[in-house]
């Protein structure tokens, strides 16, 4: 019967405590990282809250125009859907949709389908590069903006003449058609345009949304140039496109989350597992390899063996002491009487072997090196004394 000893943890095994106290300044960097991050979003929501809501007073709602077209008896509606939207465009309505870029491709071919051939306004605010493509044919947002946000109107278009200078700077456009007007030039690329439809309608692509905010509107000509646009009908339908409308759903437009996202958080991504497999390679090898050291004191035989004794006692293990006492003697004892020492630990082995050289019973030899623990103290030192006796009659001559 062999007797496998089991390691205690050792004393350079990190605690929970050591581990919190090595962790908390990352955990605190964390903690404070996450708590700008929500102070900035909370502060920027309330910002943006309202924005070209003819409902909202805040900075850049839009209630001021709304109640200055009411004095001028046009009736300003609010719509949050396409379907809304689309019932609501006719000859006599000023469609106008506040954020183009929220609508998806199919809803984008809907509307424009709808206000192409309905002989009223189309104002849409400050269109990206792929909705102003699909509501606006023949226009091209460029992707330089404008560096000025005041500017001239330097056309014939007789709503931006009286208005005068506004701010309209913003995004950019080109049109190849011949019949636009191309108004409010930024470096002679238009930042309005007006490009006539069937009957009397006609689509108006401003490039900046400020003429519309309350915090601008008394502002320059800004007030002028946004009555004019927005009351030449005696009904104006304001879209808001909403994230909850469900023709944004259409199986169509159906698009993976690697599809929403933009290639820069890819790029960004990979960056990041980069930079992650080398750190892991750095503190791999920061510590370079083994390096072996002298100890600054010599520690004799005598003081470990006591010392391992007295852990041994204090854990009142009896039984891991009477096993490596019997391993030690049967150890020595096997090269003694002819048995390797592969087998030193096996019975069938050492016994014979044992009995055949003292010339007596194997049975009281089986009970000393392979036999039960001792119950107490007094009994491990007797089977000390027994295991010293039998090592000394092996090795008389």
């Amino acid at each position: 019967m062999t007797t496998e000893a089991t390691l205690p943890s050792t004393s350079a095994s990190p605690t929970a405590r050591q581990v919190l106290t090595r962790t908390r300044g990352i955990v605190l960097a964390l903690v404070l990282l996450l708590a700008g991050a929500i102070a900035i979003a909370v502060v920027r929501s309330n910002d943006r809250h309202g924005t070209l809501d003819p409902r909202s007073a805040d900075p850049l709602g839009s209630r001021a125009v709304a109640q200055l077209l009411a004095d001028r008896g046009v009736h300003t509606r609010v719509v949050t859907t396409l379907d809304e939207a689309r019932t609501a465009a006719g000859p006599d309505t000023t469609l106008l949709v506040a954020v183009p870029d929220l609508l998806t491709d199919g809803q984008q071919r809907q509307l424009h389908t709808a206000t192409a051939e309905s002989g009223g306004r189309t104002l849409l605010v400050a269109p990206g590069t792929t909705s102003v493509e699909t509501l606006a044919p023949g226009v091209t947002a460029d992707p330089a903006t404008s560096a000025d946000s005041t500017l001239s109107p330097d056309c014939d278009l007789p709503a931006a003449r009286r208005a005068g200078t506004a701010d309209t700077g913003g995004i950019r456009y080109t049109t190849t058609r011949l019949d636009a007007d191309e108004c409010y030039p930024s470096r002679r690329l238009a930042t309005l345009l007006r490009l006539p439809a069937s009957g009397n309608g006609d689509t108006v692509v401003l490039g900046a949304p400020d003429i519309l905010f309350n915090k601008r509107l008394d502002e320059q000509g800004n007030a002028s140039l946004a009555l004019q646009l927005l009351g030449s009908r005696p009904h104006l339908v304001w879209y808001l496109p909403s994230l909850s409308d469900t023709t944004a759903t259409d199986p169509d437009d159906e698009q993976s989350l690697l599809d929403l996202l933009p290639s820069g958080w890819l790029w960004g991504t990979l960056q990041l597992f980069i930079a992650a497999a080398l750190a892991a390679l750095w503190r791999a090898r920061r510590l370079g390899p083994l390096v072996p050291e002298k100890l600054p004191v010599a520690i004799r035989a005598s003081e470990t063996v006591e010392g391992r004794a007295r852990l041994y006692r204090k854990a009142n293990a009896r039984d891991r002491a009477a096993a490596a006492l019997r391993s030690t003697t049967r150890t020595r004892l096997a090269p003694l009487v002819g048995v390797p020492v592969t087998q030193a630990h096996a019975p069938e082995a050492l016994l014979p072997a044992l009995s055949a050289h003292l010339h007596g019973d194997g049975q009281p030899l089986h009970t000393l090196l392979f036999g039960p623990p001792p119950h107490d103290d007094a009994a491990l030192i007797t089977l000390a004394d027994q295991l010293d006796a039998l090592e000394r009659e092996v090795r008389r001559p």
